[in-house]
């Protein structure tokens, strides 16, 4: 085999091996990627949820926390709306048998 054909076989083979390393580091490079882009958009979301926690979705005012009835109740200081926690609303039905409440609920007359 003539020294002329021997080299081009070996740059073929050098061209092959650099293909698969650049193949190899931009798939790793797409799965760092990948993970980074996800771990900013945790960050982001929480951030939001830190920044939306106790606020009125209607025009972002902080809550206002009152207290009826042993229940804590948080609401809009301009009247957008009030808001229960889990279980409050069943609390308050609970304290009256024929009012709309409790008939809403389906435990009145």
């Amino acid at each position: 085999m003539p020294d002329d054909e021997k080299d081009r076989f070996g740059s073929k083979l050098r061209d092959v091996e650099k293909a698969r390393e650049d193949t190899f580091f931009a798939e790793r490079d797409r799965e760092l990627i990948q993970k980074l882009k996800a771990q900013s958009g945790a960050e982001e979301e929480q951030a939001v949820r830190q920044l939306a926690h106790m606020r009125c979705p209607k025009c972002g005012e902080r809550l206002n926390v009152r207290h009826k009835l042993d229940i804590e109740i948080d609401e809009c200081p301009h009247g957008h709306g009030t808001w229960l926690d889990a279980g409050e609303l069943e609390k308050l039905a609970q304290r009256e048998s024929s009012g709309w409440l409790s008939r809403f609920l389906g435990r009145g007359d």
